[in-house]
């Protein structure tokens, strides 16, 4: 495939998913070089970025950096700043799509249902527990795969899961819990994949129900009635565009026992290994992950064309 610039695949990173991010990016180096490519794999240093970039002699970046660094718009600026067209979202739709809370705030604007919480920063008073329904969910505001990420039953918990929280962030959330079923809806050139529903035998679908449990359920089809099914991929779309993602993505939801969805947060760089649920999803849609690796590549061409 001559016609094809040299790509480089960014990957690892110094972020807490480091691990996935570097299983992330062989999967793709395989894919794309499987498919005749010029890829090179760079391992993103903040530090050296410019120089790995340069001797890179990439034109093209496929970024699949997870967390901080590489999914919160300080990566997407380094390579605005080196003229290199990248996969994904842009410097504020990423930086968005890694805080929590101001993502749900802008999303509650536009008339879509969020999870009702609170924002909490070093020294705020710990809310109230009188009259609280549980559980409740605390959450670093700025993290991913589940790092962080306590589920509390009881007001004893709920300042130890503060605290945890606070190691890894400086602003955290305590949502409102809400009894249903994970799905997320993954997004690629302006599509909604098909939804997937999410099991687990744990107390939720925490870092191991991700990444290391072999009891974890993915169900696809999700087995939720049709127009559930319409209306989460509706809102994954509405979502994303809200906060001004482009190429590819996924958008997670709960889904309560009525069928009603809450929007819980956006990936703006998902995984993309074996496991992960975008490249499942596009199987389900009939295809394989180079073809999916393709898909977004066309949709960053197309637009840096076209822009």
């Amino acid at each position: 495939m001559s016609d094809w610039p040299r790509i480089a695949v960014l990957h690892g990173g110094p972020s807490g998913e480091r691990a996935v991010s570097l299983e992330s990016g062989a999967a793709v180096l395989t894919a794309l070089a499987g498919r005749g490519l010029d890829v090179v794999g760079i391992d993103a240093d903040p530090r050296q970025i410019h120089q790995q970039l340069q001797e890179s002699r990439a034109k093209l970046a496929f970024n699949v950096c997870h967390g901080t660094f590489g999914e919160d718009g300080i990566l997407q600026a380094c390579l605005e700043a080196e003229g290199i067209p990248y996969t994904g979202s842009g410097v504020l739709a990423s930086a968005l799509s890694m805080d929590k809370w101001r993502s749900k705030r802008l999303w509650e604007a536009a008339g879509l249902p969020v999870t009702r919480g609170i924002l909490l920063r070093q020294g705020d008073a710990i809310p109230g527990t009188e009259d609280r329904s549980w559980p409740l969910f605390v959450k670093p505001n700025r993290a991913g795969s589940s790092l962080g990420v306590s589920r509390v039953d009881s007001a004893e918990a709920l300042e130890p899961a503060i605290q945890a929280a606070f190691l890894l962030d400086e602003e955290i959330l305590v949502e409102q819990g809400i009894t249903g079923e994970e799905v997320t809806v993954g997004i690629v050139g302006g599509r909604a994949l098909p939804p997937i529903a999410i099991r687990t035998s744990r107390p939720f679908y925490d870092y191991h129900a991700k990444y290391e449990s072999t009891e974890t359920r993915y169900l696809l089809p999700s087995g939720l009635p049709g127009p559930v099914e319409q209306r989460l991929q509706t809102l994954a779309l509405q979502a994303f565009s809200e906060i001004g993602g482009r190429d590819w993505g996924r958008v997670d939801f709960l889904v309560d026992a009525t069928g009603r969805p809450y929007l819980l947060e956006i990936n703006s760089v998902p995984g993309m290994t074996s496991h992960s649920l975008v490249p499942m999803a596009a199987r389900a849609a009939g295809q394989d992950l180079a073809d999916l690796c393709l898909d977004i590549l066309q949709a960053t061409l197309g637009r840096t064309r076209h822009g």
